[in-house]
């Protein structure tokens, strides 16, 4: 048993580490089953323990001491996509989603991963993601992969097909790398064009600032065509969704108190990845028995804004160039369900002159991607990823959507099932008209 994170003075049932999870969480649930039809798993599946009500079931039965924590308990728990499509669904708003980080924080401190997938969760979430500068690295490895003619060759000899078929799927779409902004900014305010309105500060992530660094570079076209000065503070670091998502609590709260620090001098935080918004309004949930950080953290959270809402609520310049394009919108999870951002993004993009924007069937289903689950539980995610492909509008020329996990599993849906739509986030399109009106040339 791991003791370093148990606290003998405080157990619920088998629940046995501090930061036990939240009854008042569960307390709601009458078990209706309303939940039901928004649950991926439970559509794939059909059985109840991969149902958000299940969930809850089995999560209770072990704070009641009725159920010990075991592979049956564990499967169904990091099974879940942690979508919040549930919590839309639920009457009662039972809060699924935050039970479902809470227990895997117990299970990890239980039955701590062990072997290959330790050394693989401690490396990634412990040993790169953290560190701005051992990322910037590894995206520099991606880069001389992808333009030294390496990818080239991997792809013609077949070299590639020694991969799961999923990490190969992922590679086939994975996008150009460029120079990640929080480097090539570094110690730079970004000036708005012409007068400055707002002050803004822009947060990287992750992932984010390696593989979508041009995401980025839209994002602070954007804001400072639209009178906002840009600041990317030098001391932020990953959100901490994908380590709390994983069961990594103490990895999670380290990174949030660094952000937290990082941004203290700013009044308001713009994203651009839904996932890492999403965390960062949540950072008062990690800290919740702690009196001085959950402090803090309800102040932090109060400035994180998402871009399209930041935008649609301080008001941008419509643009006058037309982009002549079909579009539909898929609604990223902790965008839709995590932030109840829906109607900004379709307004912004409705805005651009010649945009043709076609709803999608179960617009805001997940697409399967969830942090890592397409690495963690691909033939659930390919199933997942299946069932959304079946809702994309016919002759669509662009699928939009805000949240970079999103973004790379929809490319493979599109590539999987020969498709031609290319894939944008809705600040890539504005920014598109942007400088189309003013001459410039904008590569897709």
């Amino acid at each position: 048993m791991n003791s370093a994170g148990q606290n003998q003075a405080k157990t619920l049932g088998n629940y046995r580490w501090r930061d036990l999870p939240d009854p008042n969480k569960w307390a709601d649930c009458v078990h209706c089953g309303m939940c039901l039809e928004s649950c991926p798993t439970y559509e794939q599946t059909g059985q109840e323990q991969h149902s958000p009500r299940g969930r809850v079931h089995l999560m209770k039965a072990v704070a009641e001491g009725r159920l010990e924590i075991t592979d049956d308990f564990i499967d169904p728990i990091f099974a879940c996509l942690d979508c919040r499509a549930c919590t839309t669904a639920c009457p009662a708003d039972v809060d699924v989603g935050g039970l479902i980080e809470e227990v895997r924080w117990q299970i990890r401190q239980a039955i701590p991963l062990t072997g290959m997938k330790a050394f693989i969760s401690k490396l990634f979430l412990q040993g790169i993601f953290p560190y701005p500068s051992r990322l910037q690295a590894l995206g520099k490895m991606l880069q001389f992969y992808q333009k030294s003619g390496l990818q080239k060759i991997a792809r013609q000899t077949g070299l590639l097909r020694l991969l799961p078929e999923h990490l190969a799927e992922m590679e086939a779409v994975l996008p150009a790398v460029g120079e990640p902004v929080r480097k090539k900014y570094k110690h730079t305010l970004v000036k708005a064009k012409g007068e400055t309105k707002h002050t803004v500060a822009l947060l990287t992530g992750c992932i984010m600032d390696v593989v979508f660094s041009d995401i980025h570079e839209a994002t602070i076209r954007v804001l400072t065509y639209n009178g906002n000065d840009v600041v990317i503070p030098s001391t932020q670091t990953c959100c901490g969704a994908l380590h709390v998502h994983a069961g990594d609590k103490e990895t999670g709260k380290m990174l949030a108190k660094q952000n937290i620090e990082a941004f203290q001098d700013v009044d308001r935080v713009v994203v651009n990845a839904a996932g890492c918004g999403c965390m960062l309004k949540e950072y008062p949930e990690l800290f919740r028995d702690d009196p001085i950080w959950h402090e803090k953290s309800t102040q932090f959270s109060k400035k994180v804004e998402d871009i399209s809402k930041y935008l649609y609520e301080t008001g941008y310049e419509h643009p006058q160039a037309e982009l002549a394009m079909r579009i539909t919108y898929h609604d990223a999870c902790h965008l839709a369900h995590g932030q109840g951002i829906r109607q900004e993004p379709r307004a912004i993009l409705a805005s651009i002159p010649g945009v043709e924007l076609v709803e999608m069937a179960n617009a805001d289903r997940c697409c399967g991607s969830a942090g890592i689950y397409n690495i963690t539980y691909p033939e659930m995610a390919q199933a997942v990823l299946q069932s959304k492909m079946e809702n994309i509008p016919n002759e669509v020329e662009i699928i939009s959507m805000g949240n970079p996990g999103c973004m790379l599993q929809m490319a493979m849906g599109v590539l999987k099932h020969g498709r031609n739509e290319k894939i944008m986030h809705p600040v890539q399109l504005l920014d598109w008209a942007y400088q189309k009106e003013n001459g410039k040339e904008w590569r897709t």
